[in-house]
């Protein structure tokens, strides 16, 4: 069989799947994808917006306000948050014309082609190890916002900043949710602005990092979402089978304990390392490769946390690609569903059930080599990567 039959027939048989599975991923309509940018090999914004798109996943979050992707997702169907560094908050904060100037600067050349749809103001202030930046969260929310309200881009873009769970004094139960009273002053003013824009709450939340703490006491089966007995909240009497809705419904808890029920919230980061150092129990590929293939089936499913079942949960994955200039443990390297020459980072369990465990494999390239220049190419290569990806959804309903 010559090589140019070989790629039509693969091409053929590869669009069928996608016919067939496509659906499944468009059900995904809360789920988007945490685009990192700190590696010194990541494929050019122009190539992930192509991936993105055969994905047909429409939300994405970057971590700050680069021109080249801001430029690079003009005119597609992406949806795009972006990100005020910790770093600006003074300057944002102190002078509502630096943030006029930051919002004429980074946000009005790209719309209305780029869809930006929400700015995260800093990226877990409360917890971030810099106490002096605290202070001005809220002020530099407050002058982004009026810059928006001045551009008449408030109705379209939302302004809200993400917080881990390590704002919460109690999450356990849920229904015990309460925030650090150290935060309490400057949360009640962060809920209030929130409340006041009908802006979401984002909580960055990684149930790994309970299990990494407490392997011997944590069921890895609760925090991986695969089936297990569960625990029952004793004053709701709300059975949570999985550690991320617990999380969850705890913030909502604390939320309303501060006055301010009925705010959304939403999850912006949450993820599983496929790798670790000694010390990071349960950082592999399998563990991995569970907790995403689970979490998003749990988004074509369009579910929602036993307190709010009727509201589905956005959630943001952490992460596209492995960013191998990341500092920390090594598992902070290791977040991404793929590695930056586009093959997948672990097997995503082809020919397992959900509550299998799942072996690292080298996967197809998503992207082509530099040697294969023919766009036919690079298109059987995006298609085979929607097949691998389509079967993580699809592993929800069988």
């Amino acid at each position: 069989m010559d090589t140019s039959f070989r790629r039509i027939a693969m091409s053929a048989l590869l669009l069928l799947f996608f016919t067939l599975l496509t659906g499944l991923l468009r059900e995904v309509e809360c789920l988007g994808i945490n685009y990192g940018q700190v590696g010194n090999n990541l494929p050019s914004p122009e190539k992930v917006l192509q991936l993105l798109q055969a994905l047909t996943i429409t939300k994405a979050r970057i971590y700050d306000t680069n021109p080249q992707i801001l430029n690079a997702f003009a005119n597609s169907n992406v949806e795009l948050i972006v990100t005020v560094e910790n770093q600006m908050l003074s300057t944002l904060g102190g002078d509502p014309q630096q943030a006029l100037q930051w919002v004429a600067t980074h946000i009005v050349p790209y719309i209305p082609a780029t869809k930006v749809v929400g700015i995260a103001v800093g990226n877990e202030i409360f917890t971030d190890g810099d106490p002096s930046l605290i202070p001005h969260l809220v002020p530099a929310m407050v002058n982004i916002h009026a810059a928006l309200v001045r551009e008449g881009l408030d109705q379209t873009i939302h302004v809200s900043s993400p917080h881990s769970v390590a704002v919460l004094a109690s999450s356990f139960p849920p229904s015990a949710g309460c925030f650090r009273p150290d935060l309490g002053e400057t949360m009640g003013q962060f809920l209030q602005f929130l409340a006041a824009t009908k802006s979401p709450f984002w909580i960055n939340a990684y149930p790994y990092f309970a299990y990494k703490d407490d392997p011997d006491q944590i069921s890895l089966d609760y925090v991986l979402f695969n089936p297990n007995s569960g625990t029952v909240d004793p004053l709701t009497k709300l059975r949570y089978d999985n550690m991320l809705y617990a999380q969850v419904d705890a913030v909502i808890f604390a939320i309303s304990r501060m006055g301010f029920s009925g705010l959304d919230v939403r999850v912006s980061e949450t993820g599983w390392p496929s790798k670790g150092g000694a010390d990071e129990s349960g950082a592999t590929p399998e563990n991995a490769a569970i907790y995403n293939r689970n979490l998003m089936g749990r988004q074509a499913a369009q579910e929602g946390t036993p307190y709010r079942p009727k509201v589905g949960l956005e959630a943001y994955v952490f992460a596209l690609f492995n960013e191998d200039m990341k500092p920390g443990p090594t598992s902070e390297r290791n977040y991404g569903l793929f590695r930056p020459d586009g093959t997948m980072a672990y097997n995503v369990g082809i020919g397992s059930s959900p509550s299998s465990s799942t072996s690292p494999a080298s996967a197809a390239p998503v992207y082509s080599s530099a040697q294969a220049k023919e766009m036919d190419y690079q298109s059987l290569v995006y298609w085979m990567f929607v097949y691998l990806l389509a079967w993580i959804t699809c592993f929800h309903h069988y």
